[in-house]
């Protein structure tokens, strides 16, 4: 992987304490499983940067062998990897997403 690549991975993952690697954007996701995550953060109330790996084919590609997980998208909670959409739906429908993100004290807007 390009070492830009790894850094500007790097960077969103550690300036964004909830950091989602996605296809498409929050408001307009390009795949069902984004849309999927990012809902769950929206229903959780969760204040999240979503990353378009469409627009950078580099960082779409360096994202997979930086978390060494082959599929997006990806979410990342306080610079750790927490999964792909079938991993956080099942944390988001038993609880155990809400009690990672509040563990964490990620701040929910008001």
């Amino acid at each position: 992987m390009d070492q830009q690549i790894k850094e500007t991975i790097e960077n969103e993952i550690n300036n964004n304490d909830v950091c989602l690697f996605m296809k498409g954007t929050p408001d307009a996701p390009q795949c069902g499983f984004s849309m999927a995550i990012s809902n769950m953060l929206k229903i959780l109330e969760v204040n999240f940067k979503g990353i378009n790996v469409l627009e950078n084919q580099q960082v779409r590609e360096g994202i997979k062998e930086f978390s060494e997980w082959p599929t997006i998208p990806q979410l990342y909670i306080k610079k750790e990897f927490v999964g792909g959409c079938d991993i956080v739906k099942e944390m988001y429908e038993n609880g155990d997403l809400k009690k990672v993100l509040e563990k964490k004290e990620i701040t929910f807007k008001k």
